[in-house]
């Protein structure tokens, strides 16, 4: 028995790529979608005004919804950030990522695309590297007193 494929949308040979719009709709289109609605629509037969309030209300709780969620990744950066202040000065045990380890002082902190990371020894690790944190060794020196404590 002999089987002839047939031609189909999924051929790649034959198809077209679709292509999708990474556009979202935003308060103006929305706006514009509701005056040709209003347009529209049959004047014997008015659009009800708890239809409008409920569409209204429905892309408020979608504009604050989308608005929440840039906060909430603002907040997340920030608080990256904080972290990773936090081992400022600090002596650290770090996850090299090739199956070792590294140990040193943290010396500073670095901001990229993919968030805060920390600085040992000229090089920056995520703050998921961290296996263990300890206070930074105690220094001898002593600072000698000023005229102004009266001593």
């Amino acid at each position: 028995m002999t089987v002839n494929s047939i031609p189909s949308a999924i051929d790649p040979a034959i198809s077209t790529p679709v292509v999708k719009s990474a556009k979202t709709l935003g308060s103006e289109d929305f706006m514009k979608l509701l005056a040709v609605q209003f347009k529209s629509q049959d004047p014997m037969k008015p659009m009800e005004d708890t239809a409008f309030i409920a569409q209204m209300a429905q892309f408020t709780a979608l504009s604050q919804s989308q608005a929440m969620t840039s906060e909430m990744v603002k907040l997340g950066t920030n608080q990256q950030l904080v972290a990773a202040n936090s081992f400022l000065g600090k002596q650290v045990l770090l996850d090299d990522g090739k199956s070792g380890t590294v140990s040193g002082t943290v010396s500073g902190v670095q901001v990229d695309e993919k968030g805060a990371k920390i600085v040992v020894g000229n090089k920056a690790y995520p703050l998921s590297s961290v296996l263990y944190v300890e206070p930074a060794p105690v220094s001898n020196t002593t600072t000698p007193a000023t005229a102004e404590s009266g001593v």
